[in-house]
Parts: structure tokens; C-alpha cells; sequence
């Protein structure tokens, strides 16, 4: 039975031919990829909230050694969270040289969250236009059978050669199909991150420990001027 399909496979990919070979290898490389951001996101845990809400919580209600306590900062959003909030504390840097940083870090982070997602949005581009190029050189092929073959043409053939041809693009559509949903998927998800980032962060300058904070660094900027 294993040996069977086995033989099905290899029949399939030969009358294929080099076009669907090349397509076995992206849906292979896709898969790879879908599987290695998933586990990426997971490990972070990069959508969940719960720690950064509860940090939050406390720092509105100016607990900021509680709030920081609060942060996981192996996640994006909480590492984002947990040095907007020290920076404020330490009243070294203006309120506006600290966002820029914040932005450039979230910008790092979010690049590193979007890595191999264009390799898969090329793969779910490629796969149907080769899978048409297979087609098309498939009935070119089966034209030039026919041709050959004069007057003496047997349908059964004809249709034989047009189904083959058919084939890769019957192929390209299916890897393109399932990689352009899952190349989406991931995109909203980062999306959503940064989305999240930028709430967080804000609320972090807009309570009242940031203002007083802030307040302070000015009052002390001044007098030291």
C-alpha cells in the first residue's frame, strides 16, 4: 500500500514535470516558514496583554515599581512598555526624545516580527504563474504531437496532453491559494502588535505618574539652566 503511493507520487511529479517539482519545493519552503513564525509568535506570546494590562493598572494608580514588576519584558509590548516607563523615571531624557527611541524600538521589534513574510508573499506570486508557464508549455507540446501526427490524430491523446498541461496550474493554484491566506493571517497579526504597542505606550504618557514625571524633569532642566 506505502509502496503504492509512493509510485502515485512519483508518477505525478514526472508527469508534472520540472514546473510542478519547482512548486513541490516553495509549498515545502512555505510550510517551513508558516511553521517557524508560528512558533516565533508563540514563544513571545507578542498579542497577550494580561501582563501589560495589569502593569498599566498600576502605573495609573502611580505604582511604578509594582507596574515594572508586573512587566514580562521577553515580550514586545512589555519590554516597549517596561523602558518608556524607566526612561520616564529616570527624568535624564525629555519626553520627546524618549518616544523617539520608543518608536525606533518598536520599529526594530516589529521588523523582526515581519521577517520571511515577503519570501512568502513572493512564493503565493510565483506559484501561479509558474503554474501557467507548465500549462502553456504543456500545450505546446501537446500542438506539436498533434501536428506530427498529421491526419492520423487521436483525440485520446490530444485530451491526454491538454489534462497534463493542466496539471501545474492546478498545482500553482493550490500553493498559492493556502500561502496567500496564511501570508494575511501573519500580516494581521503584526498589524495587531503594533496597533498594541502604540495604545500601551501611549496610556504610559498620558497618566498622571507620566505627566508628573515629566513635570519634574522640566522643573529640574530649568533650574539646572
Amino acid at each position: 500500500m506505502e509502496n503504492s503511493v509512493q509510485q502515485k507520487i512519483v508518477d505525478f511529479l514526472q508527469v508534472g514535470g520540472p514546473v510542478v517539482w519547482i512548486l513541490m519545493v516553495f509549498s515545502v519552503v512555505a510550510l517551513t516558514i508558516v511553521l517557524l513564525k508560528l512558533w516565533q509568535f508563540s514563544s513571545l506570546r507578542a498579542e497577550s496583554l494580561k501582563t501589560t494590562d495589569l502593569a498599566l493598572q498600576e502605573w495609573r494608580n502611580e505604582g511604578a515599581e509594582s507596574a515594572l514588576e508586573r512587566l514580562d519584558e521577553k515580550r514586545p509590548i512589555d519590554a516597549l512598555v517596561g523602558y518608556t516607563m524607566r526612561a520616564l523615571l529616570s527624568g535624564n531624557t525629555s519626553a520627546d526624545l524618549i518616544r523617539e527611541e520608543v518608536e525606533r524600538r518598536a520599529m526594530k521589534q516589529l521588523n523582526q516580527l515581519r521577517s520571511y513574510l515577503r519570501p512568502l508573499e513572493i512564493i503565493a506570486t510565483l506559484s501561479p504563474l509558474l503554474g501557467l508557464l507548465g500549462t502553456v508549455l504543456g500545450m505546446i507540446t501537446a500542438f506539436q504531437q498533434m501536428e506530427g501526427a498529421g491526419s492520423q490524430v487521436d483525440p485520446s491523446v490530444l485530451s491526454g496532453g491538454i489534462w497534463q498541461a493542466l496539471l501545474t496550474t492546478a498545482v500553482g493554484l493550490a500553493v498559492a491559494i493556502p500561502v496567500v491566506t496564511l501570508q494575511s493571517w501573519l500580516e494581521r497579526k503584526v498589524e495587531r502588535i503594533s496597533h498594541n504597542m502604540n495604545d500601551a505606550v501611549t496610556q504610559v504618557f498620558t497618566s498622571k505618574e507620566a505627566k508628573h514625571l515629566v513635570e519634574k524633569a522640566a522643573k529640574e532642566m530649568l533650574h539646572a539652566a
